[in-house]
């Protein structure tokens, strides 16, 4: 069985989430959010240690899609 953990996350920005995967296949904020995480682990994982800037440009492609603020 898997452990589950909390995340908290502005309202506000749940919100804009909800708003954004209407239509897709994600079911859930916390859908959208393993997805991420999920991507970022493996992106890390392949290349080893992220560097400040490819954090950095990770950081901007999600608040250009809406995801930061």
């Amino acid at each position: 069985m898997t452990d589950y953990t909390t995340v908290s996350i502005p309202k506000d920005l749940a919100d804009r989430v909800e708003e954004t995967i209407e239509g897709t296949s994600f079911q859930s904020t916390s859908d959208l959010v393993r997805f991420l995480l999920r991507s970022i682990v493996i992106q890390h994982q392949k290349q080893g240690e992220l560097t400040e800037a490819q954090f950095d440009e990770i950081a901007e492609q999600l608040r250009d899609l809406g995801y930061l603020g």
